[in-house]
């Protein structure tokens, strides 16, 4: 079953970086100097993340 989860990226002017969060997935934020950064580093941090809430939420 797949799961829609809505990530926002905003754009931190002062900083000159993209930042992201969301509600979906709990602990996410990260930010990156473009998107196309962004999006690679959230590959990675959405699914541990996931995981991680998934078995903290069994313990």
């Amino acid at each position: 079953m797949q799961k829609i989860l809505f990530v926002r990226a905003e754009r931190d002017q002062e900083a000159s970086v993209w930042v992201a969060t969301s509600d979906d997935v709990p602990g996410l934020a990260t930010e990156a100097e473009t998107l196309e950064a962004l999006s690679a580093k959230l590959e990675l941090m959405v699914p541990e993340l996931l995981e991680a809430n998934f078995f903290q939420a069994l313990s």
